[in-house]
């Protein structure tokens, strides 16, 4: 019989329809995205189960349901560790999944955790501040230009047009609107001048291995290089990518790889390098639960830039999750 893959995932109609705002579910996928993903991995020879979000699998799990894989791409609701709740159950119950561990979800989606983990394995990452209530404005102690996100957030949300500060009087208006609409820590960082790139990763540990990378180009001066939550929600019209091209692709993807490799990132990740005045390369956060809309997510398009299809890319990814499943349990046997 076909092995059977499980989807867990979080869907934007589904929460919408439960009444939250657009803005709250901007991390969330698209029913396009499941369909891709479902689509690709039969095609692959597999049969498919859509669980759903994390209360669904954990009712599942509880009824006795088991699958061959779980292809994991929900986000979590709630909570700068939400990406870590459906690892955590899969795991509770000894239940195999693609992507990363709860640990490196929790630690990665803290962007703060994430560049001290990078920085203590020797990786550039611009120096920061974090200012969890208006008082600690003050003695954010770093030279402007500053740029300023909410802490535990992805997909670009709260940044924008303002978010690179010039002056300690925007820093507090910027600071205070982020922690009133967020309800969460701001991370301020050193803003870097430089080009912009975004890596993508396949494989886990010591076979981990760059997939391709791409610069990202603002079409309008309007956004002032800032790569904000608009500009990645219309990204076609908005957005070029384009290959790096050139020297500094060796130093942007070694560095990407080292921290993938340093945040024990597992199966694909996705990391954002920026470049400071002098062309050296900084790391500013990775996402070990990337994107995977076909055309719309910066994964995907790296494939399709490499010459790989998204059912290959869907393919390099279950075979990781196997692989590494498959030796882990070989572990907890001879530890059993």
């Amino acid at each position: 019989m076909k092995q059977l893959v499980g989807l867990t995932y979080d869907l934007r109609d589904d929460y919408l329809s439960a009444g939250l705002e657009i803005h709250q579910v901007a991390e969330f996928d698209s029913a396009q995205t499941l369909d891709a993903i479902e689509q690709a991995i039969i095609s692959l020879g597999y049969r498919t189960d859509r669980i759903g979000n994390g209360p669904a699998l954990a009712r599942r799990l509880v009824d006795g349901d088991r699958w061959d894989m779980v292809f994991n791409i929900a986000e979590g609701l709630s909570g700068r560790s939400r990406e870590s709740q459906v690892p955590c159950l899969l795991e509770m119950f000894n239940q195999p999944y693609t992507f990363s561990d709860p640990l490196t979800c929790a630690a990665t989606l803290d962007k703060a955790v994430a560049k001290r983990l990078v920085r203590s394995a020797g990786l550039a990452t611009p120096d920061f501040a974090i200012v969890r209530s208006a008082s600690d404005i003050a003695r954010v102690n770093l030279t402007f230009p500053l740029f300023a996100k909410p802490l535990a957030e992805g997909t670009g949300k709260g940044i924008d047009t303002q978010s690179r500060i010039e002056s300690p009087s925007q820093l507090r208006e910027i600071c205070n609107r982020l922690l009133e609409v967020y309800d969460q820590p701001v991370l301020v960082e050193q803003y870097l001048p430089g080009r912009e790139f975004t890596v993508a990763i396949i494989g886990w540990g010591n076979e981990s291995t760059v997939l391709g990378s791409l610069e990202i180009v603002l079409n309008s001066p309007a956004h002032k290089s800032i790569y904000s939550y608009d500009a990645k929600e219309r990204c076609e019209e908005l957005v070029t990518y384009k290959p790096p091209g050139d020297s500094v692709r060796a130093p942007v993807e070694r560095l990407a790889l080292e921290a993938y490799i340093a945040l024990d990132c597992r199966d694909a990740g996705r990391v954002d390098i920026r470049c400071d005045r002098s062309g050296a390369p900084s790391f500013m956060e990775l996402n070990p639960l990337p994107g995977m809309h076909p055309t719309h997510s910066d994964l995907p398009m790296i494939a399709t830039q490499q010459g790989l299809a998204y059912q290959q890319l869907i393919a390099a990814i279950l075979d990781s999750a196997f692989a590494r499943s498959s030796r882990q349990g070989k572990s907890t046997k001879l530890m059993t």
